[in-house]
């Protein structure tokens, strides 16, 4: 955990009011997610979770919300120039799919790099797509000169006050309509959600703590508070936050309001999002996993404590989403692969799945290696991948392999 000042200052660029007008502005437009108690989170974690469903929106995050008042507070004039922003992610599609309904053009300038999906969405939302640049700094170079030389309206993810108080709205419904939160915790990237949230919930609900929480890889708010130089880079499963540089205004906003900084690991990340999805049954993308993430890292805190997650979007490839839910099984020992030295004979894979399946286990692959080995010419192996009822269960199973008088060993995960 990063500490931060505690200390409420006086000359923050935003207000709570800027909030609550924002909540004005987008009643009616867009969806006031519900927030549900979290039971089997509840139960795992000791804490009292409530989540707030922010994966529901249409887009399928919470940066419409930022991006829609935004708009809504753009003049006639403004409106009629058009809008651009640089984003490969759920800024865009946001911003496209609000511009569309209030009839207002816009660019988006997404990294050549980007999925052919995500650019073919956000085409379907009604926005002009510009590939443009290797990663995203490339194409908010971009998007600037686009932005100068047709004269467009530039909307940025979360250094923007009305982008800031239209995501504060969040909080805004969660203290209406949850019970008196100890924290509430809520992912950070550039700063703006979490920078929203804590004018309103400082001014409705002084006593609640707000906590952030950043991937390990990308510490960008910690390194803008504290002077330090941590690396921020790398591949993140929670790529929505993934941001190198935190905002100029969030920054402040952060050190008036925000009690601390939790940074969680690629690890933690993946067994909050497999959590989320195999025990309360709840789509979510990486960065959307990282409140559970801060829980399950420092259960001790919230022990006992009434907490308020946002589940900030579910936006995920499926095969991402696939790989992470393996790797947690196997995590678990409910999914192993055994590689069993065996002899070069007749019976050998017959006698070994037999053993297995005496021992309830379930086989669900196997590999035959006889050339690319190192063991003797009349030895082989095979590699064996099953299922089972967790470590108990594979412990078991490899014993009595064992005792049959099989070399075993475990593949890494």
């Amino acid at each position: 955990m990063t500490r931060l000042a505690d200390a409420i200052t006086d000359d923050a660029p935003l207000s709570a009011a800027q909030v609550v007008a924002a909540a004005a502005r987008l009643k009616g437009r867009i969806m006031r997610t519900p927030l549900v108690r979290a039971e089997k989170l509840s139960a795992l974690t000791g804490a009292n979770i409530w989540v707030k469903l922010e994966n529901l929106q249409y887009t399928g995050a919470f940066k419409e919300r930022g991006a829609l008042n935004k708009l809504l507070t753009l003049s006639d004039a403004e409106k009629s120039r058009g809008v651009i922003a640089a984003s490969a992610g759920n800024h865009a599609q946001g911003l496209a799919y609000h511009a569309r309904t209030l009839g207002v053009a816009a660019v988006i300038v997404m990294p050549t790099t980007t999925p052919d999906v995500k650019v073919r969405q956000t085409r379907e939302l009604g926005a002009e797509v510009v590939l443009a640049g290797e990663d995203y700094d490339e194409a908010n170079a971009e998007a600037h000169a686009l932005a100068e030389k047709r004269n467009l309206v530039f909307v940025h993810p979360f250094d923007d006050a009305d982008v800031i108080a239209g995501q504060g709205t969040i909080a805004l419904e969660m203290l209406e309509d949850g019970p008196d939160f100890d924290a509430i915790i809520a992912p950070i990237g550039g700063g703006g959600l979490i920078s929203g949230m804590a004018l309103a919930i400082k001014d409705r609900a002084p006593q609640t703590q707000i906590v952030g929480v950043e991937a390990e890889l990308f510490p960008s708010m910690s390194n803008a508070l504290d002077g330090e130089n941590r690396a921020a880079g790398g591949s993140t499963l929670a790529e929505g936050i993934a941001v190198k540089e935190a905002g100029e205004i969030t920054r402040e906003i952060v050190r008036a309001h925000v009690s601390d900084i939790a940074l969680v690991s690629e690890r933690m990340l993946e067994r909050a999002l497999s959590i989320l999805m195999n025990e309360q049954k709840l789509l979510v993308e990486g960065a959307g996993a990282a409140g559970l993430a801060a829980v399950l890292a420092d259960p001790e805190r919230f022990q006992g404590k009434t907490i308020g997650l946002v589940l900030c979007g579910g936006n995920i490839d499926e095969r991402l989403l696939s790989m992470v839910i393996m790797r947690d099984l196997a995590r678990a020992g409910r999914l192993a692969r055994l590689r069993i030295q065996l002899l070069d004979k007749p019976g050998q894979l017959v006698r070994v799945a037999t053993i297995i399946a005496r021992e309830d286990g379930n086989v669900i692959d196997v590999g035959h290696h006889r050339t690319y080995s190192d063991l003797p010419a009349k030895m082989t192996c095979m590699d064996v991948t099953i299922d089972t009822q967790g470590q108990d269960h594979l412990d078991r199973i490899i014993g009595k392999l064992r005792d049959e008088g099989y070399p075993v060993e475990i593949a890494a995960y």
